[in-house]
């Protein structure tokens, strides 16, 4: 596997890149360590609005310009906001390494916040269209029903009350203290010689000042009970969440987590897919997830199913829940899972871009950037009895949240019932 090198610049940016000489493209990140939790609920939803912003031009380029550059290098370019990281990414042929990099590095540090107010209206129109899509709608739910006020609980993509009225001043100062030079890493992976890469950004980043950065995190200390959250809205499907708080990023559990996930709902062999989907037709889309921050996380399955099938499809999916957490993990589904993460690591790794995001999301969170037989063997050392206590811990009834949107509460209700009666005393 190839080495990563990692350079710190003298305005506080850290550059981390791993050479591929086999391929002809470059993958590039520059991964800013702020994202929706980092917010005041005053302004929830900035973040995501200013990685809209930063293509609509900057000090040099202009929005079509932007678009009609990346469209020239035959690149991808692209962006996204998750709750503690903001990233704008391209993919290009390696000998276009210099126009891409001149051209991101004035998009993320330079940007002209012209146009606001017609980007303000995609904000919005992008809000819409989540709210007409409930099978996305409901994991904002089901992260607000488990960690309530918290800034974990609030949508990423924020709030249209909002996105309507900040001003351009206030999307300026924002930038200026999340977009601070410690708090960003630029990350790649490709055919490049960090060396150049790391010259290329002193050259744009020369005489740059730092914004002062945000202030501290709110930590996630005493999370309330678990939590009800239902939307009425005329659906053909009931949209289900359970949740429960799960483990933070460094927790040495995460590798037994990520095999939990994988036999309950994370591949076409799990537990879930097989008796909710498989065998008994109840369900087209039925899965588990879990997300990891710096100091909590979120464990989870969703279904989208019928009125008729609604409350069996809750408690089979308990019901498999507890026998995990009563240990009965056979060792074939176990070693499957372990086959399945172990496989699709080694394919992603042949990807530019899965390098990249590995290398960047590792050094902006800082995270220990695991070699490729470490992490396999810290899953082949995973037992069945590693698995079942973490899911008896995480996942017992009592612990889950349950959020859904469809055509009835009451029904909603009588089915959580049959999961988590105490949930019923909770505001819907």
């Amino acid at each position: 596997m190839a080495k990563h090198q990692l350079t710190e610049l003298a305005t506080g940016e850290r550059v981390v890149s791993e050479r591929l000489s086999g391929v002809r493209s470059v993958a590039i990140g520059f991964w800013i360590g702020a994202g929706s939790r980092d917010e005041p609920d005053a302004r929830a939803g900035i973040s995501h609005f200013i990685e809209h912003l930063l293509f609509k031009g900057s000090s040099r380029y202009s929005a079509q310009e932007i678009a009609e550059i990346f469209d020239g290098l035959g690149g991808e370019l692209n962006a996204a906001t998750s709750r503690e990281t903001t990233v704008v990414y391209a993919r290009i042929p390696d000998e276009r390494l210099e126009i891409a990099i001149d051209v991101i590095a004035d998009m993320v540090f330079l940007p002209s916040f012209t146009d606001v107010d017609s980007e303000r209206e995609v904000v919005l129109e992008e809000i819409a269209m989540v709210e007409d899509t409930p099978h996305d709608l409901v994991h904002d739910f089901a992260a607000e029903a488990v960690f309530g006020s918290h800034p974990l609980g609030r949508p990423v993509i924020g709030r249209a009350d909002v996105i309507s009225s900040v001003s351009k001043r206030a999307l300026a100062s924002y930038h200026r203290r999340a977009y601070s030079g410690e708090e960003i890493v630029v990350a790649a992976a490709g055919n490049l010689r960090h060396e150049q890469l790391v010259s290329l950004l002193q050259e744009r980043r020369n005489g740059a000042t730092t914004g002062g950065g945000l202030p501290a995190r709110r930590s996630v200390r005493d999370l309330p009970p678990p939590g009800l959250r239902f939307q009425s809205k005329e659906t053909e499907q009931y949209h289900v969440c359970l949740s429960a708080p799960g483990i933070a990023r460094m927790d040495e559990r995460r590798f037994a987590a990520s095999i939990l996930d994988a036999i309950v709902g994370g591949s076409a062999s799990s537990r879930l897919f097989q008796e909710i989907r498989e065998k008994r037709g109840m369900a087209y889309s039925v899965y588990s997830y879990s997300s990891q921050y710096a100091d909590a996380g979120q464990i989870g399955l969703y279904v989208g199913t019928r009125e008729e099938s609604l409350a069996a499809c809750l408690e089979i999916a308990v019901a498999e829940l507890a026998d995990v957490a009563a240990g009965n993990v056979r060792s074939d589904e176990l070693e499957r899972a372990k086959e399945n993460l172990k496989g699709r690591l080694l394919l992603a790794l042949e990807s530019t871009s899965n390098r990249m995001t590995r290398l960047g999301k590792a050094t902006i969170t800082d995270t220990p950037l695991l070699r490729t037989a470490e992490i396999v063997r810290r899953l082949e050392v995973v037992s069945a009895e590693d698995v079942a206590e973490l899911a008896d811990e995480l996942l017992a009834p009592e612990r889950l949240s349950a959020a859904g949107i469809g055509p009835d509460e009451g029904l909603f209700r009588e089915a959580v019932a049959r999961v988590n009666p105490a949930l019923l005393s909770k505001s819907a």
